[in-house]
Formats: C-alpha cells, sequence, structure tokens
C-alpha cells in the first residue's frame, strides 16, 4: 500500500487544482511522492505549474528598505501569524532590513554577525525575542540589489506598515533620465512582478534544473499525443519556449495592459523620462514561498498522549 494519508491527498489538490481522485491515483501511482504526483498530473493536464507558490504557509513577515542606489528585501519567519502582527517582532524585522540595506551583501549569516541598533548583534536580539516572545523566529533570507545611476523602487504588496508585508518587491532601474518618472514606471514594475511572479529576469536566468523537469513533463505529453517523433520534438521545444516566456520578466506580458512585453514597457519609457531605461535586476520576495508547513492532527496527538 502507498505510503500517504488523506491528509497528503488534501494538500495535493490544493497545490495542484486536481480532483480528489485524480489527486489520490496520482499519489498511489508515485508511491506517496508528492512532487512526482504534481508531475504526473501536469503531464496529463490536471494540474497548473507554479500553483503551490501562491499557497504559501509559513508565517513571519518581509521588509523591504533602500538606501541611496541599493535597496535590500529579507524574510523573517516565525511559527505563527499572531507574532507576526507583534509590534517587538515587526521593529525586530524593520530594524534589521535597515542594518541589511547598509551591510549591502545577501549573506545571511554577515547579518546575523551585524551590530544591531539597540546594543548587541541581530542574532543576540533575534535570541532574545524568542526567549520573551516563546516562538521560534529565524532570519531566512535577503537579496540586495543596486544600480550605478538611476531607482531602487520598493513595493509592498498589502502591508501591514510601512515597508513590511507578505509579497515585498524591489526594481532596479539604471538611467540618467528623470528621477521621479523613473520611480513612477518603478512602481508600475513592482506591481506587476509582484502579480505576475516572474522566476528570473531572462530567459538565460531561469533555473536549469526547473526547465529540465518542464521538459521531462513536455514530453510526456508530446509522447501522449502518439504524432510522430520529429512532431513531438516540436512540440516539446515550443512548450519551453512558451514556459520561459511566461516566467522570464523581460518577456512576460505586463499585467496592466495585458499585451505588451515588459521589454518594451521599459523601452518605451525612455521617451518619458528623457533617457535609456534598463531594468538591470528585481527581488521578489513572498512570505512562506518554497516552504511546506507541517500540520498536525489535534485529536491524533491528544489520543496518543493518552494512550501513553
Amino acid at each position: 500500500m502507498a505510503a500517504f494519508t488523506a491528509a497528503d491527498v488534501k494538500a495535493l489538490r490544493e497545490k495542484t487544482g486536481a480532483g480528489m481522485m485524480d489527486a489520490k491515483k496520482a499519489l498511489e501511482a508515485s508511491d506517496g511522492d508528492v512532487e512526482a504526483a504534481v508531475d504526473a498530473l501536469r503531464a496529463k493536464g490536471l494540474a497548473t505549474a507554479q500553483k503551490k507558490s501562491s499557497r504559501t504557509a509559513a508565517e513571519g513577515l518581509v521588509g523591504v528598505a533602500v538606501e541611496g542606489t541599493k535597496g535590500v528585501a529579507v524574510e523573517v519567519n516565525s511559527e505563527t501569524d499572531f507574532v507576526a502582527k507583534n509590534d517587538k517582532f515587526q521593529d525586530f524585522v524593520r530594524k534589521t532590513t535597515q542594518v541589511a540595506v547598509a551591510q549591502g551583501s545577501d549573506d545571511v549569516e554577515a547579518l546575523k554577525g551585524a551590530a544591531y541598533p539597540d546594543g548587541g548583534t541581530v542574532s543576540d536580539k533575534l535570541t532574545d525575542n524568542v526567549a520573551t516572545i516563546g516562538e521560534n523566529q529565524q532570519v531566512r533570507r535577503m537579496k540586495t540589489v543596486s544600480v550605478n545611476n538611476g531607482v531602487i523602487v520598493p513595493y509592498m504588496h498589502n502591508a501591514v506598515a510601512p515597508d513590511l508585508g507578505k509579497i515585498g518587491v524591489l526594481v532596479a532601474l539604471e538611467s540618467e533620465g528623470d528621477k521621479a518618472k523613473l520611480e513612477e514606471l518603478g512602481k508600475k514594475l513592482a506591481m506587476h512582478i509582484a502579480a505576475a511572479f516572474p522566476q528570473a529576469l531572462t530567459a538565460e536566468g531561469l533555473d536549469a534544473e526547473v526547465i529540465e523537469r518542464e521538459r521531462k513533463i513536455a514530453a510526456e505529453k508530446a509522447a501522449e499525443s502518439g504524432k510522430p517523433e520529429n512532431v513531438q520534438e516540436k512540440m516539446v521545444d515550443g512548450a519551453i519556449a512558451k514556459y520561459a516566456k511566461e516566467n522570464a520578466l523581460l518577456s512576460q506580458v505586463f499585467v496592466m495592459d495585458n499585451k505588451t512585453p515588459i521589454s518594451q514597457v521599459v523601452e518605451q519609457a525612455a521617451k518619458d523620462v528623457g533617457a535609456k531605461v534598463e531594468l538591470v535586476d528585481y527581488v521578489r520576495y513572498q512570505l512562506g514561498e518554497g516552504i511546506e508547513k507541517e500540520e498536525s492532527d489535534f485529536a491524533a496527538e491528544v489520543a496518543a498522549t493518552r494512550g501513553a
């Protein structure tokens, strides 16, 4: 018998949008391997790519900060959303993000060892918070972006406090043009990034392992079509090209007009800004992205405790 539970079936349905029986059969076929089940459902056209990315579970906050021509996004996790609403926790995330932007790197360990504004190090303050609040907390990740001449534009989707929320975005625009107009452009691009969830700036920057996984799924779909091998190869190449176009920021279609590629939006902005504009980098941090939250069965825990 395959090693999975009803909770696994439910989780797979939520990740993929597949029906209950389809999810169950996929888990049976994969012997309980969730990722293999996801791939199998997608190959059969019963699941949607990237759906799990919008169902993140870990709690905490994302903070963003900009200082001159550099900016940083930092994610700090907590066990519950209740703690994320705590003033002490929010103050820690805000001040840690300010320390991070001054540091100007992507090194989380260096950030933990950096001086905290209230004394000690960031790590010392984190330890104190854990002891005081009574819940585990972690500085999970950070990313810095910068430009030589231009602007870094921050955006927080559904902010819970200034520069704190669950989806934080930074846009790095290189240009000698009007800074105020660059800020306007950056804000629109940041809103697009928050909504469209690009995986990389360009197709070349997409994760090679992800592309290989997509290729295998596309090959399975093509094989099921029964068409000649040369046609199947074209089908696979077409599927990968489509995936790259939809997931690389510069080739994505701008959500505000649903027709113009982002690369053209940036290029066309030069006339308004008064100089060439280049989108050189971005950050999109969604709270808990890539973390699977453990779900406990409270009734089973109570029964086990009573049995013990």
